[in-house]
Formats: C-alpha cells, sequence, structure tokens
C-alpha cells in the first residue's frame, strides 16, 4: 500500500520538530529477521515462555533457558539492523530525535548508530552472573555452551543470565523513568512495530498524547489504543521509515 499524502504530512511533522522520540517494538526487529514474540509465527507458539523465560523457572533450571538460548537466539548473534533501524540512526544525527525507547533486548539500535537509547526490556548482549556479579559478552558465553548446559561462572554458579527481563521481574526502575522523562517532552512520538499489549511499557506513548504530543504509528496491524494517532501505517517499518527520512534531508536543506 502506498502512502503518499500520509508521507508528506509525516515529513512535514517531523520537519515542524526537534523534539521526536521513537517508541519500538519487535516488529522493527522482525524485518531484522528476528521474529516476534506474540505474532501468527511468533516464538511463543514455539515455547513455553513459562519455561524458558521466567525468572522462577530459570532458578529451578537455568538449562531450560540456555537450552532454548542455543536452538533458537544462537541463529540471530550477527543480525544486521533494518532500513528502519538505519533511518531513525539517521534521524539522530540530522538533530531531530531526543532518544529511543524500545521493547527490544537485541542492540539493533545502537548498531543502527542510535546513542540515547532506553532499554525497557534490558539488553541480551552482555550475560551476568547472579551470584558473583561477574560480566560476560554473550558471544563468550554461547563457546561456553559447547562445554556444559547451563554454562558455569568462574565463581562456580551456574546462573549466568542475559541482562535482560524475564516474565516475573520488574521492568528496570531507571530506564522506566528515562521514558517518563522523555515521552513527557517530546511533540512527537513515532510508534514502530509494537502490538502495544505488553505494560506496563503500552503506557508510555499514552504519556506522550496526554503530553500533548503528535503520535504516529507503524505497525503491520492495528493496537488497542490506534485512535490515539494522527497518521497511522499499517505497514512494515522500512517500508515507511526511509523514504519519509529521506524527504525530510532534502526538504531540510
Amino acid at each position: 500500500m502506498v502512502y503518499r499524502k500520509e508521507i508528506q504530512q509525516f515529513a512535514d511533522m517531523i520537519l515542524s520538530t526537534d523534539k521526536i522520540v521513537a517508541f519500538t517494538g519487535a516488529g522493527i526487529s522482525a524485518e531484522s529477521g528476528i521474529p516476534t514474540f506474540r505474532g501468527e509465527d511468533g516464538i511463543w507458539k514455539k515455547y513455553d515462555p513459562e519455561k524458558v523465560a521466567s525468572i522462577n523457572s530459570f532458578y529451578e533450571n537455568p538449562a531450560n533457558y540456555w537450552e532454548f538460548a542455543r536452538e533458537f537466539e544462537s541463529k540471530f548473534l550477527d543480525v544486521k539492523p533494518s532500513p528502519a533501524h538505519l533511518a531513525i540512526g539517521r534521524l539522530e544525527r540530522m538533530g531531530r530525535l531526543l532518544g529511543v525507547i524500545t521493547q527490544n533486548v537485541d542492540g539493533l539500535h545502537q548498531k543502527a548508530g542510535n546513542t540515547n537509547v532506553v532499554e525497557l526490556h534490558g539488553n541480551t548482549s552482555v550475560v551476568k552472573c547472579l551470584d558473583c556479579g561477574k560480566e560476560y559478552r554473550r558471544e563468550d558465553v554461547f563457546q561456553m555452551l559447547n562445554d556444559a548446559i547451563p554454562p558455569v561462572c568462574e565463581c562456580g554458579s551456574v546462573y549466568l543470565k542475559p541482562d535482560a527481563i524475564f516474565f516475573g521481574e520488574p521492568l528496570p526502575q531507571k530506564a522506566l523513568n528515562q521514558a517518563i522523562e522523555l515521552a513527557g517532552k517530546c511533540d512527537l512520538m513515532i510508534v514502530v512495530g509494537s502490538s502495544l499489549v505488553v505494560y506496563p511499557a503500552a503506557e508510555i506513548p499514552l504519556i506522550a498524547k496526554r503530553s500533548g504530543a503528535s503520535m504516529v504509528l507503524i505497525n503491520l496491524d492495528a493496537t488497542p489504543y490506534d485512535d490515539i494517532f494522527d497518521l497511522r501505517f499499517y505497514s512494515r517499518a522500512s517500508d515507511v521509515l526511509p523514504d519519509v527520512v529521506e524527504m525530510v534531508d532534502r526538504k531540510g536543506l
């Protein structure tokens, strides 16, 4: 579907402010080849999240998570940012983006050049020992899986856990506070690839709306909050954002 008029309107909205915040979910990373969690072919259709990604299950048997990680997550260690990620990175370099708030844990926004990224659900690139606090690179822990599952810390602990939020854990308060602050002071929020059903993260766009921000949605499917958006694109973000940002760059000269 072509949104010529809406693309123009979207570009004009961006050109009218330098206080933009992007809020991103699994849909943007799906465009890099990482499956979503809750979609039709989502990860949780194949794996039981309570078994492989809950904190209680992890403490009971960390091998459950690491078997899942070796089978599934190891395929995506070298994944690259999508054109949509790169477009959001370009918005920052243009001086128009206050920051990115993301529900994703893959670090693709940083790879795309964004420097102010609030990760509501953490990041899997770092693995920490829950007993001694030692940190490991994820790639190094995957090498350890060749010898033992679960991997074992130098201190002897089997509780090596990615620095991401598991089911049953609260969101990091610092990140949540940063997200609320960004949402409250932006003039335009661009919601990309989020179904807006996971709380408390889904509250963040509502804060932006209540604070008077203009709102744009780019998502394949409708969300429970579609009525808060001034513009809606039911499309892949990579089919919208690069064109919009290119138009902004040309018109902003």
